[in-house]
C-alpha cells in the first residue's frame, strides 16, 4: 500500500498538496528502469549531446522562474521579493557546471613514453540517488544533477515532502529539452524507512543526500550493508567573527543579511558572531539600526522581509533555544521593530520575529546547535585568537567569515578555521567555481567547482602497448 504525503503550508498551516507515494514493490523497478536509462543514454549521447540537452533546460528553467516562485513561496514560506532569485541563481550554476564540464570530464593522459599509450578514462557511476531539502530546493537539486547529467548518469529524485513539485517541474523541463525518458525519474516519500529499499539497491550507484546529522546518518546507516558512496551535505553552526577595524554600519548590515535570509534557514547562514570586546557595544547598536529596516510579514507581500518558518515545530525549536540562552543569563537587545507585531497578530502561521541575543556563551544552545531561524546571537572576544578558539569549537565546519579591512590578515585567520569554505568580508554565499564541501559532521563529499564532477564519475585506466614489431 503506498503512502499518503501532506504538504503544509508554513502561512496557514493547512493542507495544500497531497501526493503518493510507491508501494513496496516498485521500489527496485523505479531502479531497475534508472539502470535501464543509464545505460542507453550514455551509449548514445556524447557529452555534447548531453551539454545540448542541459542548456535547453537551463533555459526553460529560466523562462518559468516566475511561476515557480509564487509556488516556492507558498509551499515554503520564503517572502516572494526573493523566491524567483533562487532559480536565477541556480540557472547561474549550472551554466558554470555546464562550461566547467568538458575539461573537468576530459581524459587525464598518462606519462608519455616510447611504445606505450597511458590515459584514465571518467565514465558515470550510474544510477544517482538525489534526495533534496525544502529550504533552497533548485539550489541544493542543481549542484548534483548537472554534473551527474553531464558525466552521462541517470537519476531518481526524492524531493522534501513540504517542496514536492520541484522534481516534478525539472523532470518535464529536461525531458522537453531532449533528455530521453527515465533518465529522471523521482519518488515521493515521508519517511527515511520507507526509502530504505531504494538506497539499498543494487542499481543504486551513489547517494547524495542534503539535510539534517540524523537524516544523513540514517541513509548511512541504511546504505551500510553495502559498497557504495554516499555524499554527505549536513547541517552548519557558521560563524562571523567581526575585528574592530570594520565599518560598523557595513558590517552589520552584511551579517544580518547573512543571519537572517530566509528566516535564517539556511545550512551556511551565520548562526555565531564573535565581535571584538572594544567595539561590541557599537556593533550590537548597528544591529539594532538594521534590524529596524526588518518586516516580518505575509510572504506575498512584495514589502515582507522575513516570512514564516517552515513548521510550527520549528518555530517552537527556535523559541526553545532563545529561552535557553535568556534562563543562562543572556540578554534580549532586540529593538521594538515595526512590523514585528505580525508574528504575535497572525498565530495561524509559523511567524517567528528576529531576535537579537547578547551575552551569550558556548553553554547555551544558541552557540552550539543548529537554530535554522531568525536568531543573532553576538558574542564579545578580546583577542583573534580566542576568536579563532570559540569559532573552531563547534562540531560543524560549513562556512565561517572575518569581517577586517586588514586582508591579509583576515586570509591568515580564515586558514585557521575548521570549515570547508571561508570567507574574509563575505557570508551565506556558495560560489559555483569553488568547492562546496563540509568538514567535520557537516558534511562529506563535494559539488559544485571542478571537483564537484568526481563523485559522478568512476576512473578507469588504460595502458597500451604497441604490438610487437616482425610478429604476426
Amino acid at each position: 500500500m503506498s503512502e499518503s504525503i501532506t504538504t503544509i503550508s508554513p502561512i496557514t498551516n493547512q493542507a495544500i498538496l497531497t501526493r503518493h507515494g510507491l508501494v513496496d514493490s516498485s521500489f527496485e523497478q523505479l531502479a531497475a528502469d534508472s539502470k535501464n536509462a543509464f545505460l542507453e543514454y550514455y551509449k548514445s549521447y556524447s557529452l555534447q549531446n548531453r551539454q545540448e540537452v542541459v542548456l535547453k533546460a537551463l533555459e526553460l528553467l529560466d523562462d518559468l522562474r516566475h511561476d515557480l516562485a509564487k509556488e516556492l513561496t507558498e509551499q515554503m514560506g520564503r517572502p516572494i521579493a526573493y523566491t524567483a532569485n533562487e532559480v536565477v541563481t541556480a540557472v547561474a550554476r549550472g551554466q558554470y557546471l555546464l562550461k566547467a564540464s568538458t575539461n573537468a570530464l576530459k581524459n587525464t593522459e598518462g606519462e608519455p613514453e616510447n611504445g606505450f599509450k597511458r590515459y584514465i578514462r571518467k565514465e558515470p557511476v550510474g544510477p544517482v540517488l538525489i534526495i533534496i531539502a525544502w529550504n533552497y530546493p533548485y539550489l541544493i537539486l542543481i549542484n548534483s544533477l548537472i554534473p551527474a547529467l553531464l558525466a552521462g548518469n541517470s537519476v531518481i529524485i526524492k524531493p522534501s515532502p513540504q517542496t514536492p513539485t520541484i522534481a516534478e517541474h525539472i523532470q518535464r523541463i529536461f525531458e522537453k529539452s531532449g533528455l530521453p525518458q527515465k533518465v529522471i525519474q523521482f519518488l515521493h516519500c515521508g519517511s527515511g524507512e520507507r526509502l530504505e529499499p531504494l538506497i539499498r539497491s543494487e542499481h543504486v550507484k551513489l547517494i547524495c543526500f542534503t539535510g539534517s546529522i540524523a537524516g544523513g546518518l540514517a541513509v548511512q546507516r541504511a546504505a551500510a550493508g553495502r559498497v557504495v558512496p554516499v555524499a554527505l551535505e549536513l547541517g552548519g553552526k557558521d560563524p562571523a567573527y567581526v575585528r574592530n577595524d570594520v565599518d560598523l554600519n557595513w558590517a552589520a548590515a552584511e551579517i544580518a543579511d547573512g543571519a537572517l535570509f530566509n528566516s535564517g534557514q539556511s545550512c551556511c547562514s551565520v548562526e555565531r558572531v564573535y565581535v571584538d570586546t572594544s567595539i561590541h557595544d557599537s556593533f550590537v547598536s548597528a544591529l539594532q539600526d538594521v534590524l529596524l529596516t526588518y518586516t516580518v510579514g505575509d510572504p506575498f507581500d512584495l514589502k515582507t522581509k522575513i516570512g514564516p518558518v517552515v513548521s510550527r515545530r520549528a518555530a517552537e525549536t527556535i523559541k526553545a533555544q532563545v529561552k535557553d540562552a535568556l534562563d543562562k543569563g543572556a540578554k534580549d537587545a532586540t529593538p521594538d521593530l515595526p512590523g514585528l507585531n505580525f508574528s504575535v497578530e497572525n498565530p495561524v502561521g509559523n511567524y517567528v520575529a528576529p531576535v537579537l541575543l547578547i551575552n551569550v556563551n558556548h553553554t547555551m544552545k544558541v552557540m552550539t546547535e543548529e537554530t535554522f531561524g531568525p536568531v543573532i546571537a553576538v558574542m564579545s572576544v578580546s583577542s583573534d585568537d580566542e576568536a579563532i578558539r570559540l569559532m573552531n569549537d563547534s562540531e560543524y565546519g560549513l562556512t565561517a567569515s572575518i569581517w577586517t579591512k586588514n586582508i591579509a590578515r583576515g586570509e591568515e585567520l580564515a586558514g585557521l578555521v575548521d570549515a570547508g569554505t571561508v570567507f574574509v568580508n563575505r557570508c551565506d554565499f556558495p560560489s559555483p567555481d569553488l568547492a562546496w564541501t563540509g568538514w567535520k559532521n557537516s558534511g562529506r563529499g563535494v559539488t559544485l567547482s571542478p571537483f564537484g564532477f568526481n563523485q559522478f564519475v568512476q576512473l578507469k585506466s588504460f595502458h597500451v602497448k604497441s604490438y610487437p614489431i616482425g610478429e604476426v
